[in-house]
Protein backbone atom coordinates (compact mmCIF):
# COMPACT_ATOMS: atom_id res chain seq x y z
CA UNK A 1 0.00 0.00 0.00
CA UNK A 2 1.41 3.17 -1.36
CA UNK A 3 1.43 6.60 1.24
CA UNK A 4 -0.79 8.31 -1.01
CA UNK A 5 -3.56 5.49 0.33
CA UNK A 6 -6.79 6.02 2.38
CA UNK A 7 -6.43 3.93 5.23
CA UNK A 8 -6.10 -0.08 5.46
CA UNK A 9 -7.53 -2.70 3.86
CA UNK A 10 -8.91 -6.43 3.92
CA UNK A 11 -6.79 -8.72 2.94
CA UNK A 12 -8.83 -12.01 3.11
CA UNK A 13 -10.57 -11.46 -0.42
CA UNK A 14 -7.37 -11.43 -2.55
CA UNK A 15 -8.98 -13.98 -4.55
CA UNK A 16 -12.19 -11.93 -5.81
CA UNK A 17 -9.39 -9.81 -7.49
CA UNK A 18 -8.23 -12.78 -9.62
CA UNK A 19 -4.59 -12.46 -7.75
CA UNK A 20 -4.77 -8.82 -8.73
CA UNK A 21 -3.36 -6.53 -5.83
CA UNK A 22 -5.74 -3.64 -4.74
CA UNK A 23 -3.56 -1.25 -6.67
CA UNK A 24 -4.32 -3.20 -9.98
CA UNK A 25 -7.87 -3.29 -9.45
CA UNK A 26 -7.91 -0.31 -8.67
CA UNK A 27 -5.93 0.92 -12.17
CA UNK A 28 -9.34 -1.10 -13.80
CA UNK A 29 -12.17 1.31 -12.10
CA UNK A 30 -14.00 2.71 -14.64
CA UNK A 31 -17.37 2.95 -12.74
CA UNK A 32 -18.36 4.44 -9.12
CA UNK A 33 -21.88 2.51 -7.25
CA UNK A 34 -23.06 3.74 -4.31
CA UNK A 35 -25.28 2.44 -1.18
CA UNK A 36 -26.86 6.12 0.13
CA UNK A 37 -27.73 5.42 3.98
CA UNK A 38 -24.63 4.89 5.68
CA UNK A 39 -22.25 5.56 2.53
CA UNK A 40 -23.62 9.01 1.38
CA UNK A 41 -24.79 9.66 4.83
CA UNK A 42 -23.79 9.16 8.45
CA UNK A 43 -26.79 7.06 8.29
CA UNK A 44 -29.34 9.26 10.09
CA UNK A 45 -32.64 10.23 9.18
CA UNK A 46 -35.14 12.89 10.08
CA UNK A 47 -38.51 12.19 9.15
CA UNK A 48 -41.72 14.95 10.01
CA UNK A 49 -45.32 14.12 11.06
CA UNK A 50 -45.88 13.31 6.99
CA UNK A 51 -43.64 10.99 7.02
CA UNK A 52 -41.40 12.53 4.39
CA UNK A 53 -37.50 11.73 5.37
CA UNK A 54 -34.59 14.03 5.69
CA UNK A 55 -30.85 12.81 4.99
CA UNK A 56 -27.96 15.47 5.23
CA UNK A 57 -24.93 14.68 2.42
CA UNK A 58 -21.24 15.87 2.60
CA UNK A 59 -20.36 18.70 -0.08
CA UNK A 60 -17.07 16.75 -0.43
CA UNK A 61 -18.76 13.74 -1.57
CA UNK A 62 -20.37 15.38 -3.97
CA UNK A 63 -17.60 17.26 -5.54
CA UNK A 64 -16.19 13.92 -5.76
CA UNK A 65 -19.08 12.49 -7.62
CA UNK A 66 -18.62 15.96 -9.81
CA UNK A 67 -14.72 15.29 -10.66
CA UNK A 68 -15.36 11.47 -11.32
CA UNK A 69 -18.28 12.73 -13.96
CA UNK A 70 -16.26 14.81 -15.72
CA UNK A 71 -13.55 12.49 -16.05
CA UNK A 72 -15.38 10.08 -17.89
CA UNK A 73 -16.60 7.60 -15.13
CA UNK A 74 -19.97 5.83 -14.83
CA UNK A 75 -21.76 6.55 -11.82
CA UNK A 76 -24.53 4.64 -9.78
CA UNK A 77 -27.19 4.76 -6.63
CA UNK A 78 -28.22 1.23 -5.56
CA UNK A 79 -29.91 2.42 -2.35
CA UNK A 80 -33.40 0.80 -0.46
CA UNK A 81 -34.18 4.11 0.14
CA UNK A 82 -37.67 5.11 -1.99
CA UNK A 83 -37.05 9.08 -2.03
CA UNK A 84 -37.67 11.01 -5.26
CA UNK A 85 -35.18 13.00 -3.28
CA UNK A 86 -32.29 11.04 -3.48
CA UNK A 87 -32.77 11.01 -7.52
CA UNK A 88 -32.88 14.58 -6.98
CA UNK A 89 -30.21 15.31 -4.95
CA UNK A 90 -27.77 13.09 -7.17
CA UNK A 91 -28.79 14.82 -10.64
CA UNK A 92 -26.91 17.62 -9.62
CA UNK A 93 -23.73 15.46 -9.17
CA UNK A 94 -24.19 14.39 -12.79
CA UNK A 95 -25.82 11.40 -11.68
CA UNK A 96 -28.76 10.35 -14.59
CA UNK A 97 -32.01 9.60 -13.27
CA UNK A 98 -31.98 5.98 -14.76
CA UNK A 99 -28.56 5.74 -13.03
CA UNK A 100 -30.75 5.68 -9.22
CA UNK A 101 -32.22 2.56 -8.14
CA UNK A 102 -34.64 3.17 -5.28
CA UNK A 103 -36.25 0.59 -3.45
CA UNK A 104 -33.53 -2.13 -3.92
CA UNK A 105 -34.63 -5.34 -2.44
CA UNK A 106 -32.09 -7.21 -4.52
CA UNK A 107 -28.92 -4.99 -4.84
CA UNK A 108 -27.12 -7.96 -7.04
CA UNK A 109 -29.94 -7.49 -9.70
CA UNK A 110 -29.66 -3.60 -10.00
CA UNK A 111 -26.19 -3.89 -10.19
CA UNK A 112 -25.98 -6.42 -12.75
CA UNK A 113 -28.32 -4.37 -14.95
CA UNK A 114 -26.29 -1.41 -14.17
CA UNK A 115 -23.39 -2.98 -15.43
CA UNK A 116 -24.99 -4.55 -18.16
CA UNK A 117 -26.67 -0.70 -19.56
CA UNK A 118 -22.94 0.69 -19.55
CA UNK A 119 -21.20 -2.69 -21.14
CA UNK A 120 -19.42 -2.76 -18.03
CA UNK A 121 -17.14 -6.12 -16.46
CA UNK A 122 -18.21 -6.25 -12.68
CA UNK A 123 -14.33 -6.04 -12.29
CA UNK A 124 -14.39 -2.52 -13.47
CA UNK A 125 -16.67 -1.04 -10.88
CA UNK A 126 -15.99 0.48 -6.71
CA UNK A 127 -18.75 -0.11 -4.92
CA UNK A 128 -19.57 1.05 -1.63
CA UNK A 129 -21.44 -0.13 1.06
CA UNK A 130 -21.91 -0.71 4.57
CA UNK A 131 -24.17 -3.16 5.68
CA UNK A 132 -25.60 -6.68 4.66
CA UNK A 133 -27.77 -5.55 2.05
CA UNK A 134 -24.79 -4.41 0.11
CA UNK A 135 -22.46 -7.68 0.79
CA UNK A 136 -23.00 -9.35 -2.53
CA UNK A 137 -22.73 -6.38 -4.95
CA UNK A 138 -19.48 -5.75 -2.83
CA UNK A 139 -17.77 -9.02 -2.94
CA UNK A 140 -19.10 -8.98 -7.22
CA UNK A 141 -17.26 -5.81 -7.84
CA UNK A 142 -13.56 -4.85 -8.55
CA UNK A 143 -13.33 -3.31 -5.07
CA UNK A 144 -15.91 -3.46 -1.92
CA UNK A 145 -15.49 0.17 -0.44
CA UNK A 146 -16.94 0.55 3.31
CA UNK A 147 -16.62 3.29 5.84
CA UNK A 148 -14.54 2.82 9.31
CA UNK A 149 -18.20 2.45 10.75
CA UNK A 150 -19.99 -0.13 8.30
CA UNK A 151 -21.10 -3.26 10.22
CA UNK A 152 -18.43 -6.08 11.24
CA UNK A 153 -19.70 -8.11 8.89
CA UNK A 154 -19.18 -6.11 5.79
CA UNK A 155 -15.57 -4.74 6.96
CA UNK A 156 -14.97 -8.91 6.82
CA UNK A 157 -15.28 -8.83 3.16
CA UNK A 158 -14.59 -5.03 1.76
CA UNK A 159 -11.26 -4.64 0.05
CA UNK A 160 -10.88 -1.42 1.05
CA UNK A 161 -11.68 -0.14 4.48
CA UNK A 162 -11.73 3.88 4.64
CA UNK A 163 -10.27 5.70 7.90
CA UNK A 164 -13.84 7.96 7.76
CA UNK A 165 -17.00 7.38 8.43
CA UNK A 166 -19.96 7.37 6.01
CA UNK A 167 -21.26 10.59 5.29
CA UNK A 168 -18.30 12.72 6.42
CA UNK A 169 -16.07 12.23 3.46
CA UNK A 170 -16.03 8.30 2.91
CA UNK A 171 -16.79 8.74 -0.77
CA UNK A 172 -14.59 12.15 -1.63
CA UNK A 173 -11.73 10.74 -0.47
CA UNK A 174 -11.92 6.93 -2.23
CA UNK A 175 -12.56 8.49 -5.43
CA UNK A 176 -9.45 10.91 -4.80
CA UNK A 177 -7.44 8.01 -4.28
CA UNK A 178 -8.61 6.24 -7.28
CA UNK A 179 -8.34 8.97 -9.67
CA UNK A 180 -4.74 9.97 -8.27
CA UNK A 181 -3.81 6.51 -8.72
CA UNK A 182 -5.34 6.46 -12.77
CA UNK A 183 -3.51 10.29 -13.02
CA UNK A 184 -7.02 12.06 -13.54
CA UNK A 185 -7.43 14.12 -10.17
CA UNK A 186 -7.81 17.13 -11.98
CA UNK A 187 -10.39 20.34 -12.00
CA UNK A 188 -10.86 21.94 -15.84
CA UNK A 189 -12.71 25.16 -14.59
CA UNK A 190 -14.26 25.55 -17.98
CA UNK A 191 -15.87 22.10 -18.15
CA UNK A 192 -17.18 22.48 -14.34
CA UNK A 193 -19.21 25.58 -15.20
CA UNK A 194 -20.14 23.77 -18.58
CA UNK A 195 -21.32 20.89 -16.87
CA UNK A 196 -22.70 22.14 -13.19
Amino acid sequence: MDSNRQGPMNAGSSDKACGKSLDEALMGIRAFVFDVDGVMTDGGILADLSGELFRTFDSKDGFGLRMAYMHGYHLGIITGGRSESIRQRFRTCGIRPEDVYLGSRDKMEDFNDFCSRHGLQHAEVMFFGDDLPDAPVMIASGCGACPSDAVPDVKEIADYISPYPGGKGFVRFAIEMVMKMQGKWHLDVRQYKRDF
